[in-house]
């Protein structure tokens, strides 16, 4: 039974995140030498994975990759399942090299930062590995995004040119438009097709290559390689900084737990945008042989249909998608036989809906935990999963548990506190964001902000979130973000947005209001307000509630919990 004596309170449900810790980089496992000489009093509050720390070479994700792709060099390694072409490993390497080749010719070097902002395709996987090998940095962008959610995250992350769909064109020219600045530094557009005054990608795969920069120079543990967003535990969105070294580490981290081989056929359905689908999904599957199949989207028929006809053996989903395979009465019409396994993260997966799907698709589950400042796996349940754990550490990484309060170990089997983490995987920090960092990595110990304890075989069970951030079905939303954006909204004097508790979606955000005096601004007014300017998944789906006085502490921050206690009287 846990014990939750050092907290105030907690509430208790199953959240094993995969929205998935920084030691002494020179010991090769990534784990700091002086953690191993630890006093057995001391090894009790810090909890290492049963497989043993393995080596992590010391090279950039594409000098791990390529010689990976060389040996299964004729395989098939990606298609695209909307218009079925298909790549071999060494297509995908060739054509990731030309990539890096023509952006060297564009005048592009090193520590330069390229934005996708793209649907799933073999496309988005060539420029981000034809820029890791140029040295370049790739920022990843929803492709929900409003034009001023794109310009921002633009602006933010200095990116200089943009890959795109036809698409998503016109959202792209909204937000060039409305900030001219921006407009002056993106010195190019390219587009996964064709749209009118901006250069097809395709261009890029006639380059002969020649300029590929040979002689580059990278530091794996220094130099960024990509660059996703996350709200991190609290506040606004901000960029997360992973090096070479932290995504080839937590490739090799997972890989005995939720590995793959030549022959398995998996799915890319959830966005390569998002670090799940970037690291486990894309860089996972291509580094052992597997054939991926991209979906630009979740459609249901599209997705049955890719399952059934391309024989998928290993599906990475998210609970919503594996709500839909337990219920949904389509699904019986398709035969899944071929899957042997699912694997979920990004959001809390119940045992009710584990064992639903389990007994319908006849093939186990296991889920993963972690963040994207964790590269971003931290912890994987093993096959057949254990109910209401989101498993055991992965290697070369150290977790503990902290009383939040005091930071203070918690030793014991069962007694619930923070959870903590150490290791290869780790961010390097949040770009143009010291603060933040040093709130979140503290003595060279990462602080997750979820609860959970640790049960007598090592699992790890979570419970909760100190963390402010709300996940709706697998989405980052953030509430400080939302309440900027209403107390643009004229008619708004105070809001506070938590999270609702949703049995689909996991959270839905709802704002409590304070109106102005003399306003008569109503609910769908302001619900409507949100939906034009943020992405579809941030929309005041909980509602909205009109209040007097939003509840906050001395310090002026808001008392979430307050109003979230609210929500159980109702």
């Amino acid at each position: 039974m846990a014990s939750n004596s050092c907290l105030n309170r907690v509430f208790r449900s199953s959240r094993p995140l995969l929205n998935l810790a920084k030691g002494n980089r020179n010991n090769r496992t990534g784990v700091e030498t002086s953690v191993k000489n630890f006093s057995t009093s001391d090894q009790r509050k810090v909890h290492r994975s049963l497989i043993p720390d393995i080596e992590i070479p010391n090279v950039s994700l594409t000098d791990f990759l390529f010689p990976r792709f060389d040996k299964f060099s004729k395989n098939v390694a990606m298609v695209d399942g909307t218009t079925e072409k298909s790549y071999t490993y060494t297509e995908l390497k060739e054509n990731a090299i030309k990539v890096a080749s023509a952006l060297t010719r564009m005048g592009y070097k090193k520590g330069d930062v390229l934005a996708i902002y793209s649907t799933n395709s073999p496309e988005f996987t060539m420029v981000m590995l034809g820029a890791a090998a140029a040295g370049i940095i790739v920022t990843t962008m929803n492709p929900a995004y409003t034009s001023g959610e794109l310009a921002r995250h633009l602006e933010h992350s200095g990116a200089s040119s943009l890959f795109t769909i036809p698409a998503l064109v016109g959202t792209v020219k909204d937000a060039l438009e409305t900030d001219k600045v921006l407009n002056s530094i993106i010195k190019n557009i390219v587009v996964f097709g064709t749209a009118d005054g901006h250069r097809p990608f395709s261009t890029l795969l006639e380059d002969d290559g020649k300029a590929f920069p040979e002689k580059i120079s990278i530091d794996p543990v220094e130099d960024v390689v990509v660059l996703p967003y996350s709200s991190g535990t609290t506040g606004l969105p901000k960029g997360v900084m992973l090096t070479h070294s932290n995504i080839v580490s937590n490739l090799l981290q997972f890989r005995p737990l939720i590995s793959v081989n030549e022959e398995d056929t998996c799915l890319g359905v959830l966005p390569f945008f998002h670090i799940y689908g970037l690291s486990p999904v894309m860089m996972g599957v291509l580094q052992d042989g597997g054939k991926l199949v991209t979906q630009p989207r979740f459609d249901p028929e599209m997705f049955l249909k890719a399952l059934q006809g391309y024989k998928v053996t290993q599906a990475h989903l998210v609970p919503p998608i594996i709500l839909f395979l337990a219920k949904h009465p389509v699904v019986s019409k398709f035969d899944l036989s071929s899957i042997t396994k699912l694997i979920s993260g990004a959001a809390p997966l119940g045992d009710s809906l584990t064992e639903e799907v389990m007994e319908r698709l006849k093939a186990p589950v296991c889920q993963g935990y972690g963040m994207t400042e964790t590269s971003p796996v931290i912890h994987v349940d093993t096959v057949p999963n254990t109910r209401g754990s989101v498993g055991k550490v992965v290697p070369n990484t150290l977790c503990k548990i902290v009383c939040p309060d005091t930071d203070t170990q918690l030793d014991k089997v069962g007694k619930v506190g923070e959870i903590c983490v150490k290791g290869p995987q780790v961010m390097k920090g949040y770009l143009h964001n010291i603060k933040a960092t040093e709130d979140i990595i503290r003595d060279g110990w990462l602080h997750t902000g979820d609860i959970g304890y640790v049960k007598d075989n090592g699992s790890f069970v979570i419970t909760d979130r100190l963390k402010e951030l709300i996940k709706y079905k697998g989405y980052q939303v953030a509430p400080a973000e939302l309440e900027d954006l209403l107390l643009n909204h004229p008619a708004v004097q105070d809001v506070a947005v938590i999270g609702m508790p949703d049995d689909e979606a996991g959270e839905v955000p709802r704002a409590y209001i304070v109106k102005k005096p003399n306003s008569d601004v109503s609910a769908g007014e302001i619900s409507q307000y949100v939906e034009d300017n943020a992405a579809y998944y941030k929309k005041l789906r909980g509602g909205v509630q009109f209040i007097d006085l939003i509840p906050k502490a001395p310090s002026g921050k808001i008392l979430r919990r307050i109003l979230k206690e609210s929500l159980t009287q109702d």
